[in-house]
């Protein structure tokens, strides 16, 4: 068991490492909204990998990887969410607020429903874990505690990153807001989250 722990921590934080559309939210509402809506928007991110370890632990996620239906509708209503979100961005010409200033409004939110929605409305997320957590449990180890645990793990590791993530962006917030990097920045940002959403809704 502890080869299979140390295994799948190592695998686990390669993973984390790639960075995705959570880390751009993350990022986005980081330059934004400021460090305290960017925190928000993690722990959003974090409940949401908690919802997925659960439902891959006790079986769920399978009847969505088996519903074609279900996840293409799922698929369908993430994509629509990262491009309204790509949009947002586009459209906020580079407005600049303080460092700590909480952002209102927005699409389901610029904090922790931000994050929460990035990720539940994702199903290659739920997927992943239940086809990921289940090819780490050792043989005869009960799958639904062993993959809880591997979870645990994953979710412990995405949380790590961005303490890092943040502890090292908050340096340069200053740098973000100013007036043309913040344009630059939201219309990367943008740009990329539409990309996301695109990639999402074409895959089957």
């Amino acid at each position: 068991m502890t080869a299979a722990l140390i295994t799948f921590s190592l695998a686990a934080m390669l993973i984390v490492l790639l960075p995705g559309p959570d880390t751009l939210v993350v990022v986005r509402n980081l330059v934004r909204g400021g460090r305290r809506t960017a925190l928000m928007t993690v722990l959003g991110v974090l409940s949401g990998l908690v919802v997925w370890v659960g439902a891959a632990a006790f079986g769920l996620s399978t009847l969505l990887r088996a519903s074609h239906d279900a996840y293409v509708a799922l698929r369908v209503v993430g994509a629509i969410y990262l491009v309204g979100l790509g949009v947002a961005s586009l459209r906020s010409r580079g407005r600049v607020t303080s460092v700590d200033a909480p952002v209102r409004g927005g699409l389901l939110g610029r904090g922790f429903g931000a994050g929460l929605a990035t990720d539940l409305l994702n199903p290659k997320v739920g997927v992943f874990f239940v086809t990921f957590l289940p090819g780490f449990v050792p043989s005869g180890k009960p799958v639904g505690t062993t993959s809880l645990v591997f979870g645990a793990i994953f979710v412990a590791e995405t949380a790590l990153y961005f303490a890092v993530l943040l502890l090292l962006a908050g340096r340069v917030t200053g740098w973000m807001n100013h007036p043309v990097i913040r344009r630059r920045l939201d219309r990367l940002t943008g740009a990329v989250l539409i990309g996301f959403g695109a990639r999402l809704a074409a895959e089957g």
